[in-house]
């Protein structure tokens, strides 16, 4: 719902139509009882995604801190966890109605870097996902090999390893045209041709016979999606030149026109929400949030959580029936929580300033001019992500063989 408002409130053309409504923008023309209440330089564009999402974040990290070291639902924090959602809603549009009093000054600054910082770290935890999801694709889709039609589970394997791999590459060649010229960007080609190696290294050592002898799941339809995630990190990071030679705009690609503006003929620049790179990036965190929230989930550890006919609870406990002959779920979080819950805030605390930072493009504001700048932090903050990524995913392949004497599953 926040997500929604946001993109809602940074649509081009909102804050016009905001100013037709008679005295109901400061400065605007006015009706008596109604002269100019509200501003709707901060009620509309990136301002307003601040603090919609500074809101979310507050709440989420409210929740987080109420909810450190919650054991189990007899806990009387764990009736809040799992109930009270009026009063937590209620709670949630106190914080945003309050968020848009709060004075511009060094707010948007501050709340940037805040921005940044979150967001790499959520970034981190997308990459921890992804490199499971690849983990348990690939080892899902051997065992169904392995349990009969080898044929058909191998070729699939062998169609969406090629596919993530020629998408990777493709996207390398387009970088190369249009994210370099012969004279300049050299800091987009360092990037291109640096994680085009390490994707390069990553994949020869996934499919090393020792590798493969420890770790025989390992494969290269993990290599494959990683490398693809990783032209997607690297073409974002690009987006975030505050050169505009080594930063053509998408429309300006498509269309067949020039570059842009050069760096010194705009101090700032619009936000649009539809940029290619926030819609994908909007995109791969709503695919994170779903995959976190069903990782775990079969039907059968359902039917454990849940208690039902078919499952007796973590507990070992009977599931309850009804006058009626019906199963009724019953509490199986009374010995202990199946998830942190204050980690589960936190991720969400982390995801507001993920989809702040998404939707402005990951643009700093300029106070000077009241405009949106690309910075040099947001490139740097995405391409270490990248390498920080490639890393986890080598270590995750590398573990067993380092450590022999530990169980990894």
């Amino acid at each position: 719902m926040g997500t929604i408002v946001s993109i809602i409130m940074i649509l081009p053309g909102m804050e016009t139509q905001l100013k037709k409504i008679p005295g109901f923008c400061v400065g605007g023309s006015s009706i008596p009882g109604l002269e100019n209440k509200v501003n709707c330089d901060v009620i509309v564009g990136y301002k307003s995604v601040y603090r919609m999402c500074f809101a979310m974040a507050c709440f989420f990290f409210l929740f987080s801190i109420i909810m450190i070291r919650v054991r189990s639902t007899k806990d009387p924090r764990g009736a809040i966890q799992n109930g009270f959602w009026f009063f937590k809603f209620l709670i949630l549009v106190g914080i945003t109605v309050g968020a848009f009093f709060i004075p511009d000054g060094t707010f948007n600054t501050v709340w940037f870097y805040f921005g940044v910082v979150g967001s790499f770290i959520f970034i981190i935890i997308q990459l921890i996902l992804l490199i499971d999801f690849a983990h348990s694709w690939n080892q899902a889709w051997v065992q169904n090999a392995e349990d009969g039609n080898r044929r058909c589970w191998f070729a699939g394997l062998l169609t969406f390893t090629f596919l993530h791999y020629a998408l990777a590459f493709a996207a390398v060649v387009l970088f190369y045209i249009y994210y370099t010229t012969p004279t300049d960007c050299t800091a987009n080609k360092v990037f291109i041709s640096l994680n085009l190696i390490f994707c390069v290294i990553v994949s020869i050592v996934s499919v090393l016979p020792k590798v493969q002898e420890a770790q025989p799941h390992s494969g290269l339809l993990q290599a494959s999606l990683i490398t693809l995630y990783t032209m997607y990190v690297t073409w974002s990071a690009m987006t975030n030149q505050p050169n505009r030679t080594c930063n053509p705009s998408l429309l300006s690609l498509v269309t067949n026109g020039t570059a842009g503006p050069s760096p010194t003929s705009t101090p700032g620049q619009q936000v649009q929400w539809w940029d290619a790179q926030g819609i994908v990036g909007l995109v791969i965190f709503l695919f994170c949030t779903f995959y976190a929230s069903i990782r775990s989930s079969s039907n059968t550890q359902v039917n454990r959580l849940m208690q039902t006919e078919e499952g007796t609870g973590l507990s070992g406990g009977e599931s309850e029936t009804t006058e009626g002959g019906l199963k009724r779920a019953v509490d199986n979080e009374e010995e202990g929580v199946t998830y942190s819950y204050s980690f589960f805030h936190f991720c969400l605390f982390l995801a507001s300033l993920y989809i702040m930072m998404t939707l402005t493009n990951w643009y700093q504001p300029d106070t000077t001019y009241q405009a949106m700048v690309s910075t040099m932090p947001a490139v740097w903050v995405k391409i270490s992500s990248s390498w920080l990524g490639l890393a986890l995913y080598l270590w995750t392949l590398v573990a067993p063989l380092v450590l022999p004497n530990r169980e990894f599953n």
